[in-house]
Parts: structure tokens; sequence; C-alpha cells
């Protein structure tokens, strides 16, 4: 009997862990639907297009506990998972790692020197390329950059207006936050950010 309550347990972790991130070699958590790639960022660019997505590179760092919560809380979510997994192909980086990495410019550098080059000092950093590669540093390319761990709906919402072009119109992102927020509250909807 004990052993069948104890297989019981060990089906019901599988189960909750199911989908959950893992932790790589590398100390970074991994996301089973992250893409690996040659890190050529036109070449990601034009992949995304293809699949009828938009590039976004994430940069992350080992022990890096806003990563961990940018994980565990807000990717594991599966409205947020769906959603980005759905419109984004992802790409994670190391701030401090050494892969190979060709710039939109064509300069071919580290993971950490790219890093540097584009100004990323906070993880996790999320940037959402253009549609369709540029000759210019990712740094100058990017139509967006998200510094940092945010909640669900915060995030969410990043990547929605993003895809929906919302940089190059009017409406900041914060007044879009703040109006995706207050339409979810007029349907009901409990929100956690």
């Amino acid at each position: 009997m004990l052993k069948v309550f104890a297989l019981a347990l060990a089906v019901l972790a599988g189960a909750a862990n199911a989908g959950a991130a893992t932790l790589g070699d590398d100390g970074l958590h991994k996301e089973d639907w992250f893409s690996l790639t040659f890190r050529d960022m036109r070449e990601d660019i034009e992949a995304a297009r293809a699949q009828g997505k938009r590039l976004a590179i994430v940069f992350e760092q080992r022990g890096c506990i806003y990563c961990k919560r940018l994980h565990e809380e807000v990717l594991s979510d599966p409205e947020v998972r769906d959603y980005i997994r759905g419109n984004y192909m992802v790409v994670q980086y190391n701030l401090f790692g050494d892969e190979e990495v060709t710039d939109l410019d064509g300069e071919v550098l580290t993971e950490k020197k790219a890093a540097r080059k584009w100004g990323i000092v906070f993880t996790p950093t999320v940037i959402f390329l253009p549609e369709e590669p540029v000759d210019a540093p990712v740094s100058e390319a990017a139509v967006q950059v998200m510094p940092g761990q945010f909640g669900k709906m915060t995030t969410l919402n990043m990547f929605r207006w993003v895809r929906e072009k919302g940089y190059a119109g009017d409406e900041h992102f914060q007044t879009y936050h703040a109006r995706k927020l207050q339409e979810m509250r007029a349907a009901g909807d409990t929100l956690s950010d």
C-alpha cells in the first residue's frame, strides 16, 4: 500500500511539473518552447516571420532570482505561455555567455559582448525585434525593450502591445496597459498585477 501511495505521489509530481521550466547546465531556466538557433539575428527574424511570428530574445543569467520568478510565476501561466508561444519565437541568451552571436549589422561576437554592445545590464531583459531585418545593431533596431521581471498582466500586455505594433502608434504602453486592465476589471476578471 505504501508503494502504491509513493507511486501516486510521483505521478502527481510529474504531472504538476509537466511543461515547467528546467534548469540547464548553464544555470539558466529553460522553457521547452524556447527556440534553439545559431543566434544569427537576420536568420532568426526571417525564421520567426516564416512562422507568422515576431522574434523576441531574452537575456538571463545564472542565479538570477528575477529570471526564476519570470519562469515560475509568469511564463508558467497558461494564458501568458500560450500567447507568447503562439505569436513569438523566443531565443534565450546568457548575459555572461560565450556562444557566438551575429548582430544585424553583421558583427560576430559572444553573447556577453553582445549584451555590452546592446546595453543590457538587467536580467531578465526581453528585446523585441522588428518584423524584417535592418542594417543596424540590435540596440538600434529593437522596437521595444522590457528590462526586468514584471507580473503576469504587464508581461502579457507588453507582448500584446508589440504584436499589435503599439510602438508605432500614439498610445504609450503604460496607457495601453492601464486600458487593458480597466477592460478586464469591467468584465469582472480578477487581476494579479
